[in-house]
């Protein structure tokens, strides 16, 4: 992707809501329209979306566990060992370069911190760790750890039920 840009997308407040990625992708806040890493093996990795495709994800509104791309088949069963590849070597050298990462949650009936519908930016978030492990017994994973970073409540990420 040609443009990427690392933090803030100027006039695109934390909070901001999107009815769909083609419209997140529009604002420039995440342009893959079906990835949920943007990024480059050589840059980093700008954006995540994390919309509950992955059964392992975990989130706490400040810190997010989660898991790279690949390995999936077209029911979303994690079939397959992941590779250190594509997004998932882009997240890594986001960690490794400590570059920021806009986190956008789409709507996870499942996730009391994303939206009830499409998609919102929640901020810009570090990679503050990865590994690879065997997950169901059968299939290599990468996992990331992903923190706000400021050591303070991100403002976006108050549960739906309080």
């Amino acid at each position: 992707m040609a443009d990427r840009v690392f933090g803030e997308i100027e006039g695109i407040p934390v909070g901001t809501s999107f009815a769909t990625r083609k419209e997140a992708a529009a604002a420039g806040i995440h342009k893959p329209l079906q990835a949920g890493i943007s990024g480059s093996k050589d840059e980093g990795s700008d954006s995540i979306v994390i919309s509950g495709g992955y059964e392992d994800d975990f989130d706490s509104g400040d810190e997010i566990i989660y898991t790279g791309e690949g390995g999936q088949d077209d029911k979303g069963r994690h079939i397959a060992n992941q590779e250190l590849v594509r997004g998932n070597l882009a997240l890594a050298k986001s960690e490794i370069d400590s570059l920021p990462v806009r986190v956008i949650r789409g709507a996870d009936k499942k996730n009391p911190f994303a939206p009830e519908v499409g998609y919102r930016y929640d901020g810009l978030y570090k990679v503050d760790s990865h590994w690879h492990e065997i997950r169901h017994g059968k299939v290599f994973a990468y996992g990331y750890c992903v923190d706000y970073g400021q050591n303070v409540p991100n403002p976006a990420c108050i549960p739906a039920s309080n």
